[in-house]
């Protein structure tokens, strides 16, 4: 049975001041709490039917509920079996540089589209990104639900990128409308790329850093590509 107090907290952590205060956020579903149960993430707490339960006998101190109780708590149309408060991962280190591809995101604004980026970056191998302060938060649910676990494998830092850029030693390519035909250029396994915004693309400010300007030559009419699909084609052909 769950409290009303518990109720109260796990509601609470739908909103980012609660989990920016508390450093904690809210992952459901069968497969994402899978993937954390696997990982370094630290679970404060499991709430989960006797389904999940039954499914799950090696997990101690689960919290059991009735669907109408994880309905009570979930953020999904549909509550899955579970539910957990994760603490938030906090990397030990700064961005490194030799031997690894980072991803650099230009105030990406949708949730769903920030968690596929690091889905797809998990994908390719890619550890590491660098997101600007305006990009979406990294613990709201729908970023959480959209990386479908891949949240445990790929580090996120938030920077001021204009001041940040500028001090990186490595190459740094960009995804613009004008640049070098992305089937034309060679792969690469260090550096950094960057992704734009969903709508404004790199900002100009940010413009100065990109050293190699690429682009996915169109051959319809279409007047843009949603952001992580450029990024899965994108990396699927820089990343070496």
């Amino acid at each position: 049975m769950i409290s009303k107090n518990e109720i109260k907290y796990i509601q609470s952590l739908f909103q980012k001041k609660n989990r920016d205060t508390h450093g904690q956020f809210i992952a459901e579903a069968v497969k994402l709490v899978d993937e954390l149960l696997l990982s370094d993430l630290f679970i404060q707490k499991i709430y989960a039917t006797d389904e999940w339960v039954k499914s799950h006998p090696s997990v101690s101190d689960v919290v059991l509920v009735e669907s109408f109780e994880l309905e009570k708590i979930s953020s999904l149309v549909t509550p899955n079996q579970v539910l957990a408060i994760v603490n938030k991962n906090i990397p030990q280190h700064e961005p490194l540089e030799s031997g690894y591809i980072t991803l650099v995101l230009d105030g990406i604004q949708d949730p769903g589209n920030f968690g596929t980026i690091i889905r797809i970056a998990d994908w390719f191998g890619i550890t590491q990104i660098v997101a600007g302060n305006d990009t979406a938060d990294l613990y709201n649910s729908k970023t959480v639900q959209a990386t479908m676990g891949s949240i445990c494998r790929v580090n996120v830092w938030f920077k001021e990128l204009s001041s940040w850029l500028p001090n990186v030693k490595l190459p740094v390519y960009g995804a613009t409308l004008d640049g070098h035909d992305i089937y034309q250029v060679k792969r690469f396994s260090e550096g950094y790329i960057v992704i734009g915004n969903e709508s404004k693309g790199i900002r100009q400010n940010i413009m100065p850093f990109i050293e190699h300007p690429v682009t996915i030559p169109a051959k319809g009419r279409a007047e843009s590509l949603n952001a992580a699909v450029a990024t899965g084609i994108i990396l699927s052909h820089l990343v070496k």
